[in-house]
C-alpha cells in the first residue's frame, strides 16, 4: 500500500465549505452530520469537521493546503473568481505552476505542479 495524507480541515459552516470544495472537484463520499469526507476520485482527499467557533475571523487562519495537479489551468477557471493574486496561475521562482484561492474559513489553498526546467 502507499502512503498519503489526508488532510482534516476545520469549517464553521459544512455547506459552505464543501461547496467550495466542490468547485475545485471534490466530491462528498461520506456524510456523518458534523463530519465529511471528500475526495475527486484521482487522488485528493480531505475531511471537513465541523467546529462552530473556528477561526474566530478568517484572518485568523494560519493553516493552509497544497493541491498537485497536472490540469492547474482547468482548475483555475472553475475558480477564477476566487484566484488571490492577479495573474496567476504562473510560473514561480520556486518551481512550480500555480494560483492560489482562501477556502470559507480563510485557509490558504495552492494549486499547482512542478514545472519543468524549460518553463522556468
Amino acid at each position: 500500500m502507499n502512503h498519503y495524507s489526508v488532510p482534516i480541515i476545520a469549517s464553521k459552516d459544512l455547506d459552505e465549505s464543501e461547496a467550495f470544495y466542490k468547485r475545485l472537484g471534490f466530491d462528498v463520499l461520506s456524510d456523518y452530520g458534523e463530519y465529511r469526507i471528500l475526495a475527486d476520485g484521482r487522488g485528493w482527499h480531505l475531511h471537513l469537521n465541523h467546529v462552530p467557533d473556528w477561526p474566530k475571523t478568517v484572518e485568523d487562519n494560519p493553516f493552509g493546503l497544497y493541491l498537485y495537479v497536472d490540469n492547474v489551468d482547468e482548475i483555475a477557471a472553475q475558480v477564477s473568481d476566487l484566484i488571490i493574486e492577479k495573474g496567476t496561475p504562473c510560473v514561480k521562482p520556486w518551481g512550480v505552476y500555480e494560483f492560489a484561492v482562501s477556502d470559507p474559513t480563510g485557509l490558504l489553498v495552492r494549486i499547482g505542479r512542478i514545472v519543468s526546467p524549460e518553463e522556468s
